[in-house]
């Protein structure tokens, strides 16, 4: 694997972070009328499923770093 491959540059920022988010690509499932079974999740699922909360996460903190350096306290006049 090349490590390329684990990191995409991001179009508006141009900084160069992990991508992941949800992919409607790879979401192959879908529910009928006629399933009576309960689904369950498989291990790549619940993996997706960390990545994706783990990128809401980042993605908050970033947020909030803007907000506090747009925020925060002019530094006094000299």
């Amino acid at each position: 694997m090349i490590l390329r491959e684990l990191f995409y540059i991001d179009p508006d920022t141009r900084r160069t972070s992990n991508d992941l988010r949800y992919d409607a690509d790879r979401d192959l499932t879908t529910m009928h009328r006629d399933d009576t079974r309960k689904t369950r999740l498989s291990l790549r699922q619940i993996n997706e499923l960390r990545k994706a909360s783990e990128s809401h996460i980042l993605e908050q903190e970033q947020e909030l770093e803007f907000i506090h350096a747009m925020y925060k306290m002019p530094a006094p006049a000299v």
